[in-house]
C-alpha cells in the first residue's frame, strides 16, 4: 500500500519525488528534501518584541487560517520541527537531507532536489483542499475546489531562517538527532507549553526554554515499545510543568 501524506509540505514533497521512490535517495538521484515556512507572524521582529508577545498576535499567521495551537507552532517555528521529524519518517531521510528555508508567499510548498542540480517544487494557492483532493484522487487528478494560482505581479522570496530568534526549530533537529523518545519529549514539552501560553500564563520565549530544560534531562530515553513512548510523554509534561510553574509561579 502507498501512504499518502496531507500535510501541506509533506504531500509537495511526495508529489515532487519518482512515483516509485523506495526510501532510497542514491537510487532515486535525490539530493535533499526541502521544507518551505512562511516565517509565522513575527519572522521580521526583533528578538525583543518576539519575547514580548501575545497569543493574539501569535494566532494571527498571515497566510493559513488554522487552530490557535498549530498557529503557536507556526510562529515559534516549532510546527516546521515537527515536519522535519515527520519527514525523516515518512522519506527514511537522514537529518542532514532535510533543509527548512523560509519563503513568506507560501506558495512553493516544498521542493525535492536531485543529484543533478535540478530542484522540483509543487506550488499552489496555500489551501489544504489540493493536498486533500491529491490524497482522495491517487493516482488521478480531481477538482479540489481551490483558486487558480495567479503568479503575475508575484515574487517569490527565500530566506535561512533565523535559529537564534525561532530556537525551537533548531530543538527539533536536536531531538532528531539525539533519536529515541527525544522527538516525543520535545512534542510533549511544547504542548505544555503552548498550552500555559495560550492561557496568558508565561511569555512567548518561555516555549522553548521549557523545552530545552525538558530535553536536557529526559536525554537519552530510549523509545523501543509504545509504552516507553507513552511513558516519556508523560514525564516530559511533568518536567515541563514544573520548570514552568517554578519560573513563572
Amino acid at each position: 500500500s502507498v501512504l499518502l501524506p496531507i500535510d501541506s509540505e509533506h504531500n509537495a514533497i511526495f508529489q515532487s519525488l519518482p512515483r516509485d521512490f523506495n526510501g532510497d535517495f542514491q537510487q532515486a538521484g535525490v539530493k535533499a528534501l526541502w521544507l518551505t515556512a512562511s516565517g509565522g507572524p513575527f519572522r521580521s521582529l526583533s528578538a525583543e518584541a518576539i519575547a514580548a508577545a501575545t497569543p493574539a498576535q501569535a494566532v494571527a499567521h498571515p497566510n493559513w487560517v488554522m487552530g490557535k495551537k498549530i498557529s503557536v507552532d507556526s510562529a515559534s517555528l516549532m510546527n516546521k520541527g515537527l515536519e522535519v521529524i515527520e519527514a525523516r519518517w515518512l522519506f527514511n531521510a537522514r537529518p542532514d537531507q532535510i533543509k527548512v528555508v523560509v519563503h513568506p508567499q507560501s506558495i512553493v510548498h516544498s521542493m525535492v532536489e536531485y543529484a543533478d542540480g535540478s530542484v522540483l517544487a509543487q506550488m499552489g494557492t496555500p489551501d489544504m483542499r489540493t493536498p486533500i483532493a491529491y490524497a482522495l484522487g491517487f493516482p488521478e487528478r480531481i477538482e479540489a475546489g481551490v483558486s487558480a494560482l495567479e503568479l503575475m505581479g508575484k515574487q517569490l522570496t527565500f530566506e535561512a531562517p533565523d535559529h537564534k530568534r525561532f530556537p525551537c526549530l533548531q530543538l527539533a533537529f536536536d531531538a532528531l538527532a539525539a533519536g529515541g523518545s527525544a522527538a516525543a519529549v520535545l512534542n510533549a514539552a511544547n504542548e505544555v507549553a503552548v498550552a500555559r501560553f495560550l492561557d496568558g500564563g508565561i511569555p512567548f520565549n518561555a516555549i522553548a526554554a521549557s523545552i530545552a530544560h525538558s530535553l536536557d534531562t529526559l536525554a537519552g530515553g530510549a523509545a523501543g515499545t509504545l509504552e516507553e513512548l507513552l511513558n516519556a510523554d508523560q514525564r516530559a509534561r511533568s518536567i515541563a510543568e514544573a520548570y514552568l510553574n517554578d519560573k513563572h509561579p
